[in-house]
């Protein structure tokens, strides 16, 4: 597809050939056009080339009528009337210039063709006029390569003055106006464009003091005070405070606060997209940042200790570069910074300092790393502490010390993939903001209920999981459980128990809450029971079907592939999913499935409660009930029977632990706090089961409008049919399927229940489910 731009010049070419009454469109033509262009009258002048020159003898070629066959006026005429056989449009062309279309000469084809070629292979959509000059370059015994040529132009340096882009212009700007903008730039401070000065932000007081992280400032001026290697770079996740240290830094020297060291340093902060904006010439970047590297080294001469800080520092490896060029921004800084007369301040997170900085080691060895971790609780409620008094006075609202602790509690529950302390300061902020919104003028005092609201909607749980009170779901956990899961009473009082000396902070330290292996046959309740348990306890539920792990390789899906290999930079779904969610059940299903080498890495979670994944981040454990279910010994199982593993006694001889002993080993064994064997449901158990399945069919059918009623020899029936001893509950749902849901299913789509209405489930004579609608 052609341009417009260089339709236009084709165009031009055109009436120039009607002017001239030539019969053929030639390259000759469209070369003098083409050399109108400005973006090509630049480039080619950039080459050194005498344009006006090249013009004079193509006119010169052009008006030369034996280069050409000049069309006779009876000859136009007939053209006339075949190319525009409307005589409106005849006399629109006419209007502009254009009697005829001129055929284009085979030159001209073969330039259009190789240029279109050219752009296809690049990967564009649109031939431009730059492209066509380029392919023009490569048509031999046409004069308009013999003009270009003879004055000195060659494919090979169109080409790479093309590729390295446009040079500064160095002649006089056309226009008076041109003239001035230009001398302004050049005569304005490098400083006062492309830094902010964040000694002076601090004496007007847009910039608010730092709370604590009085040993991350040690550390900095104490860097800043080394005689080589003077340069700190802050690495650390997003969220945890680099930025505002900064500014802590620079507030603390502007009012003294115990930086005597640093009492004369200035703090000027690089807006690296400042330098970049607007740079079209190639060479202005780079003379944009020595100019300030130059001026920086100035005022250092002067007496003032010079310090750049450069958010985000990693964005200026590559920053300015040409086509994969050695030169850019960090090559520029790096011969600075050997001069010693500024010193550098950075920032970057872990990732990419691994990414970018890591792999230049003649940059990062230039700089002393300062590993900042996100604060503890403790250390976060100073901060809301230190900061709650801007925002009571922005938003009209009153933080209490018992709501700032909640905003601590529940952010670190539900917003585990954010940092403290900005996820705090995020929530404290959102519920001022959203309070403010109600309107009223007086001063508010949040509550909990502003909290859970926020944090619910920030977190996207349900408002239910955030609002109840953790000690009320302990206490009535094992009683709740027991209305849920029936048959299992033993099973679940274990469970509760665990849970209930892990959150009283008496049971193990740096473990998960719980570690349990849940054995027993199929559909007695095993995946269940830690659903609910995950409900009942207001966290998430992550579940793993570990027989997709069977194969040896399966362990890099759980922590993440080696280095070297495909996948490497995704993480693993088991660091991942924790890491996302660390306050969870993690149930781990059918775990005999699994890889042996899997067992491996569980050894280490239950032990220590951290994993590391392969990218060397850690996934922290400590929160989560960790559920391992299993159906091995299903066969042997002859009762109830708990074994405690961390008391290193087994009481149970029978078949069945033996089975368990001869799969598991004597160490994963022995770290976990109880072996749970789930009971062969009983018929007695069943019948509360029918239960359970119809009152979860009785709620889907309340959103259909429909009602329903079973009576209870159906339900006796059902029991009765549903009922296997070795399979648990999973027959007796596809008997209410097959018996119940689907009949019904046909009257919602199509018959009786299309509008909604009642439906009583009977027992019939012939032993069959009845419907009376």
């Amino acid at each position: 597809m052609i341009s417009h731009d260089l339709e236009i010049l084709i165009n031009f070419a055109i009436k120039r050939s009607n002017r001239l009454s030539h019969e053929f469109l030639s390259l000759e033509s469209l070369l003098v056009d083409l050399l109108k262009d400005s973006g090509i009258r630049k480039i080619v002048a950039n080459c050194g080339i005498n344009i006006k020159q090249i013009e004079s003898e193509l006119a010169n070629f052009l008006d030369d009528s034996s280069n050409f066959r000049i069309l006779s006026e009876a000859e136009i005429l007939e053209l006339n009337l075949q190319h525009f056989p409307d005589e409106k449009i005849r006399m629109a062309a006419a209007s502009e210039g254009i009697r005829y279309n001129p055929e284009t000469t085979q030159s001209f084809q073969r330039v259009l063709q190789r240029a279109a070629m050219h752009v296809q292979s690049s990967g564009k959509r649109e031939i431009g006029a730059i492209n066509v000059l380029v392919a023009m370059m490569e048509e031999r015994n046409s004069f308009a390569l013999y003009t270009l040529e003879h004055h000195g132009l060659d494919r090979f340096t169109l080409v790479r003055e093309i590729a390295h882009g446009v040079d500064r212009p160095t002649t006089e700007p056309d226009s008076e106006l041109e003239g001035v903008e230009v001398q302004k730039d050049e005569s304005s401070s490098a400083i006062a464009r492309f830094t902010r000065n964040l000694n002076n932000l601090a004496h007007e007081g847009r910039i608010d003091p730092i709370v604590g992280r009085q040993d991350e400032l040690k550390a900095l001026t104490q860097i800043f005070c080394r005689r080589g290697k003077n340069n700190p770079l802050i690495v650390g996740e997003s969220g945890v405070g680099k930025t505002a240290l900064v500014d802590g830094l620079a507030w603390s020297i502007v009012h003294k606060k115990g930086l005597e060291a640093l009492k004369n340093y200035v703090v000027y902060a690089l807006d690296m997209a400042l330098v970049l904006a607007g740079a079209k010439y190639r060479g202005e970047f780079e003379e944009r940042l020595h100019r300030l590297i130059v001026e920086l080294e100035e005022r250092s001469d002067s007496g003032e200790s010079v310090v750049l800080f450069i958010d985000d520092i990693h964005t200026i490896m590559g920053a300015g570069s040409v086509n994969g060029g050695s030169m850019d921004a960090s090559g520029l800084l790096k011969s600075a910074l050997n001069s010693g007369k500024i010193r550098c301040l950075g920032i970057t997170t872990h990732s990419e300092y691994r990414k970018f900085i890591e792999r230049d080691s003649a940059f990062a060895r230039r700089f002393r790393k300062v590993e900042l971790l996100a604060p503890t609780s403790t250390e976060t409620l100073k901060i809301l502490q230190g900061v709650s008094a801007k925002f009571e006075k922005h938003h009209q609202v009153k933080y209490s010390l018992g709501i700032l602790r909640q905003i601590i509690q529940l952010s670190e529950k539900y917003l585990a993939d954010r940092q403290f302390p900005d996820k705090a300061i995020d929530i404290m902020d959102e519920v001022g903001a959203s309070l403010r919104l109600e309107g009223d003028s007086k001063r508010k005092k949040v509550t909990n209920r502003d909290i859970e609201r926020v944090i619910s909607s920030e977190a996207r749980v349900p408002r239910e999981s955030v609002a109840t009170e953790e000690r009320d779901r302990l206490k009535n956990l094992a009683k709740n459980l027991k209305l849920l899961i029936f048959g299992q009473d033993q099973a679940i009082s274990t469970v509760s128990d665990a849970v209930l000396l892990s959150r009283a902070g008496i049971g193990g330290e740096d473990q998960p809450w719980a570690n349990f292996l849940f054995t027993g046959p199929t559909g007695v309740g095993k995946t269940e029971l830690a659903r609910q348990l995950a409900i009942g306890l207001g966290i998430h539920f992550v579940r793993f079907d570990m027989s997709e792990y069977m194969e040896k390789h399966a362990v890099a899906k759980l922590i993440g592939a080696p280095p070297g290999y495909i996948g490497h930079d995704q993480g693993g779904a088991l660091t991942d999913a924790i890491k996302q969610h660390p306050h969870a059940v993690l149930l781990l299903d059918e775990i005999e499935k699994a890889h042996p080498d899997i067992f491996n890495i569980l050894l280490q979670v239950m032990d220590h409660g951290v994993l590391t994944d392969s990218q060397g981040r850690k996934s922290d454990f400590r929160n989560t009930i960790l559920i391992m279910t299993t159906n091995a010994g299903a066969r042997e199982m002859d009762g109830g029977r708990i074994s405690l593993g961390k008391n290193g006694t087994n009481r149970d001889m029978g078949k069945h632990d033996k089975a368990i002993r001869n799969f598991f080993s004597p160490e994963f064994r022995n770290r976990l706090d109880a072996i749970i064997n789930f009971n062969s449901l009983s018929r007695e158990f069943i019948l509360q089961i029918v239960d359970k399945f119809l009152y979860q069919l009785e709620l889907k059918l309340v959103e259909k409008r429909v009602s329903i009623t079973v009576n209870q020899a159906t339900k006796n029936w059902l029991a009765e049919k549903g009922y296997d001893p070795k399979m648990g509950a999973r027959p007796l749902i596809r008997v209410i399927e097959d018996k119940i849901s689907k009949p019904l299913s046909r009257e919602i789509l199509f018959g009786k229940l299309v509008a909604g209405g009642e439906v009583k489930v009977v027992l019939l004579a012939n032993n069959q489910i009845g419907f009376n609608y």
